[in-house]
């Protein structure tokens, strides 16, 4: 009976030596042979089941469950305590990212159950046909595959979305050959450095987290498309583009900017628009000018609009934002278009105030208060809101190395401003109304106008011959403050 035990317990060490050599040193081909049959061997006491996922599917489209499990198997403990992997940088270049290498054998747990992963290439020569392969027992698999893969694709949003680089998408072409280019979304812009009312602004901050979180009430209980739409008014100068910058850092969701020139019928908007991904930002710029542009260059309809806005093709994505922005008044469009379900949300950008003022004032030139701050407030009382917050951040800009002269700039320009309102008032002209083919134009109101621009210039480069050692390069606008209601309807 001694003889048998000393075979058997014989057999055992050699198995158990060769699965210990196979784990320091698996890359060899012949350990490989060895651990396959290492597997087949174990697979005789246990049973398993194998899935694999490949790269591409029978269409050559890339499989995104595949994208979805590596992100998952790189973030795993197993992988970054591994005997091998590799490291490749970020967006960022302080970040470092851990990735499986081939034929790379991953261990995970899930609810007490024991998982394998492997990443392999069918074929090295071809990177094309990757696959991954789990192996799971099949007595875990009936307990715990459909909570094991919904745990997986979660864990791999939130990875991806907290790892993600905004892009901008420039749409190119039109007709058949209409497609996205995209470049990095750099823009500095965030609701910390957006100059506006605290009060709308964590207004508008909660309505896009709500939003964010509103998958199942809009599934579910409202039986809607789940997106939600802006429109953001008002003169040239107040911050729209800024704000829609803030918004997609925030949301952290790709950009796509409608290139309306290059949009030739109808059926341009609906195949762009089916080619851009859920969680992203669709903006169209000049709404107002858009419907009612008579260029035999934009080709476009009301009825073009409406259906890109809630039409059915709108469905074609899943948690997206539409921005819409206008330099005139809501009045100018149809009602059609701006009504509730078209658009849910109004925000108003006003001319610069004195609150607007301070506010710049504390981002562009570090000033909370200052000896001219009750000037210039008399003078806004005077004059009311006579400049756009880009020319007031312009002066302050242009007058950085020196505050007083910056705030004596801003007193200047309003009060010339407004000296020229009047002069246009009192011709029976409104300041506001552009110059019309055919109609006078009073020469006092040009001079006045002329005047400002000559003074603006001037001190704009009288301040940079002064603080040309310290110029260090384009100026750069920052949001000024916004002003209006929030309309949720």
């Amino acid at each position: 009976m001694i003889w048998p035990f000393a075979m058997i317990s014989s057999f055992f060490f050699i198995l158990l030596s060769s699965f210990l050599i196979l784990h320091f040193f698996r890359k060899t081909s012949t350990l490989q042979i060895l651990n396959t049959w290492w597997l087949s061997f174990e697979n005789r006491f246990h049973v398993y089941q194998i899935f694999k996922v490949p790269l591409y599917n029978h269409n050559f489209q890339e499989n995104q469950l595949y994208r979805k499990i590596i992100t998952y198997l790189d973030s795993l403990p197993s992988v970054q305590d591994s005997d091998f992997t590799n490291l490749f940088s970020g967006s960022n270049p302080s970040d470092i990212f851990l990735h499986l290498d081939a034929n790379q054998v991953v261990d995970d747990t899930f609810l007490g159950a024991k998982l394998q992963w492997t990443k392999h290439a069918t074929d090295d020569s071809d990177s094309d046909s990757a696959e991954l392969v789990l192996r799971i027992r099949k007595k875990d698999k009936r307990r715990i595959f459909l909570q094991y893969f919904q745990h997986v694709l979660s864990v791999a949003d939130e990875i991806e979305q907290r790892r993600k680089e905004i892009k901008l998408y420039i749409n190119t072409g039109a007709g058949e050959s209409s497609r996205w280019r995209s470049v990095p979304f750099n823009h500095p812009a965030s609701f910390d450095t957006v100059a506006m009312d605290g009060e709308l602004k964590n207004k508008v901050k909660s309505d896009l987290e709500q939003f964010m979180k509103s998958k199942q009430y809009y599934h579910h209980r409202l039986g809607r498309v789940w997106k939600r739409s802006y429109l953001l008014y008002g003169s040239s100068g107040t911050g729209k583009s800024s704000f829609i910058a803030a918004m997609a850092k925030f949301l952290n969701y790709d950009v796509y900017d409608f290139d309306i020139s290059k949009v030739t019928d109808g059926s341009d908007w609906k195949t762009l628009l089916m080619q851009t991904t859920s969680k992203s930002m669709i903006v169209i710029e000049d709404l107002d000018r858009l419907l009612s542009s008579k260029s035999t260059a934009i080709n476009v309809s009301l009825s073009s609009v409406l259906n890109f806005m809630d039409g059915v093709v709108s469905c074609c994505g899943e948690e997206r934002v539409m921005v819409f922005t206008m330099n005139g008044s809501k009045d100018e469009v149809d009602e059609a278009v701006l009504r509730p379900g078209r658009v849910d949300v109004h925000i108003h950008f006003p001319l610069c105030d004195f609150s607007t003022f301070k506010i710049l004032a504390s981002n562009y030139l570090g000033l909370k208060e200052h000896k001219l701050f009750p000037q210039v407030e008399e003078v806004f009382s005077q004059t009311g809101p006579r400049l756009s917050p880009a020319e007031v951040g312009e002066i302050m800009i242009s007058n950085r190395n020196s505050p007083s002269r910056a705030l004596k700039t801003v007193i200047t320009a309003l009060q010339v401003k407004y000296s020229g309102m009047l002069k246009d008032s009192g011709s029976g002209r409104s300041s506001d109304d552009g110059a019309e083919p055919g109609a006078l134009i009073c020469r006092e109101s040009v001079h006045t106008v002329r005047e400002f621009r000559k003074l603006y210039g001037l001190l704009r480069l009288g301040s940079r011959r002064k603080d040309e050692p310290n110029y260090s390069g384009p100026i750069e606008k920052e949001a000024p403050r916004i002003e209006g209601r929030v309309g949720i309807k």
